[in-house]
């Protein structure tokens, strides 16, 4: 082997991990807006139709933490801490997986009606991934960009905030007004879930500022 060859391989391989990152803040930006059209109708047929490209987008996204960690596999000086990278791709991945297990418990619990809030928490999460999306086109210059994804991180955290408001008063009018324990229930473990899919954003937004911190 050249010895020009070796120094490549030692190198950071900046190219293969930076646009993995970005594809998956791509697919969380398609899951979540298509998640908001989940939310916003009625018709139980349409739900899963959308649910398929939901569930298409979070296999993409395994695909790509799978890139991820077969890189880490692979090179021998990463751009920054592997346990950050591997950490990164995790809750990147949680993100997607809970939106798509949110929308999986309705498509099958088919509740008789899906409250407003529910469309507020999916509207919610839906900025969320997006921020997500434009901290990750940032992330490879973060050197230069660390102030605009803090920006981004804390965006993130405002929006768990107002998740968390929209949720307290989801739950008590669920309480108040459902009196079908069936309804109940099936409502009950959605919410649970969507709360799961904002809390996932929000942990997006803390793994980056620990990374900036680090490296920035």
């Amino acid at each position: 082997m050249k010895l020009n060859s070796i120094f490549s391989f030692l190198l950071p391989k900046e190219s293969t991990f930076f646009p993995l990152f970005q594809q998956s803040g791509e697919l969380l930006a398609e899951a979540g807006k298509a998640f908001v059209d989940f939310t916003n109708t009625t018709n139980h047929e349409e739900r899963r139709i959308i649910y398929k490209t939901i569930k298409h987008a979070e296999t993409k996204c395994d695909e790509i933490t799978t890139q991820l960690f077969n890189a880490l596999n692979d090179t021998f000086i990463t751009p920054f801490d592997r346990e950050d990278i591997r950490e990164l791709a995790d809750a990147l991945d949680d993100v997607i997986d809970y939106i798509n297990s949110s929308a999986k418990r309705i498509v099958l619990y088919q509740p008789e009606t899906l409250p407003e809030q529910a469309a507020q928490l999916a509207r919610i999460i839906r900025n969320g991934c997006e921020e997500i999306r434009l901290a990750m086109v940032d992330f490879s210059k973060l050197r230069y960009k660390s102030d605009s994804v803090m920006v981004r991180c804390s965006t993130m955290k405002m929006l768990e905030r107002e998740a968390d408001d929209v949720y307290e008063h989801f739950v008590i009018d669920l309480f108040r007004s459902e009196k079908d324990p069936v309804e109940l229930f099936k409502l009950t473990q959605i919410t649970k879930e969507l709360e799961r899919a904002t809390n996932s954003v929000d942990n997006v937004g803390k793994m980056l500022k620990t990374i900036i911190i680090k490296y920035a």
